[in-house]
């Protein structure tokens, strides 16, 4: 398989929406069954319905800024590249170009005037060629791995908890074959190691999890994915 990347952070971040059935309180249906599940769902209770999980990363260094946000209207996609952006500066990334899909989010003037605030170049893919944004797919395959179907969640609320340390151990200390088996914080020239967050975003609501306690999370998060897997849990 032929692999290519950017020379260099920031020349092409890639940005994408992956929707996710929320939880609903008490367990959905991979952790209780779909019929014990059923009445959870039928509740009218806070976990119904879909999340949008939107995310920012760097062809270069495969760091990634994600968002879980309640919808992918225009005005939402473009408030979560603004805030995208200035991360990306704050870790010494300046996005140049931007690829999405052709979603209708991406095709407003609120899409334009975002990325030509600091300078952004919006780049769009062709129709039915999803490969060619397939950066920022294959992490959203893999967070759905690792994170969003690692284990079963009691909850909406519970799975969002646990995504700053899901989002650290991407970033800081897994490795990825794509970038020589090094993480992609080790990428990026003078990244002060402490400068790391993972962030969730619902709705208001921002909650950040330095570096340093993310990775303990992270440590007791991944430890109890694999005793569920071994139990025979997805």
């Amino acid at each position: 398989m032929r692999r290519y990347g950017r020379q260099h952070p920031g020349e092409l971040v890639h940005v994408d929406v992956e929707k996710l059935g929320r939880i609903p309180d008490g367990g959905g249906h991979r952790a209780l069954g779909r019929a014990a599940a059923r009445p959870n769902r039928n509740s009218g209770n806070t976990g119904n319905g879909t999340a949008c999980l939107c995310t920012a990363l760097d062809d270069c260094s495969h760091l990634a800024y994600s968002e879980i946000l309640d919808d992918e209207k225009a005005a939402t996609c473009a408030a979560f590249l603004r805030r995208a952006a200035a991360w990306f500066r704050e870790h010494g990334i300046g996005p140049e170009r931007v690829p999405t899909d052709n979603a209708w989010a991406y095709s407003k003037n609120t899409w334009r005037r975002v990325c030509a605030e600091p300078g952004i170049w919006p780049r769009w893919t062709r129709p039915r060629r999803p490969q060619t944004n397939g950066r920022v797919e294959r992490f959203h395959q893999t967070l759905l791995q690792e994170w969003a179907y690692a284990r079963p969640y009691t909850s909406d609320a519970q799975r969002q908890a646990a995504y700053p340390a899901f989002s650290d151990w991407y970033n800081c200390h897994r490795p990825h074959t794509g970038i020589g088996g090094r993480a992609p914080a080790e990428r990026v020239p003078d990244l002060p190691e402490h400068h790391i967050q993972g962030v969730v975003v619902t709705g208001a609501a921002v909650r950040t999890a330095s570096r340093g306690r993310s990775a303990a999370f992270g440590g007791a998060f991944r430890e109890e994915s694999r005793r569920s897997a071994v139990g025979g849990i997805r």
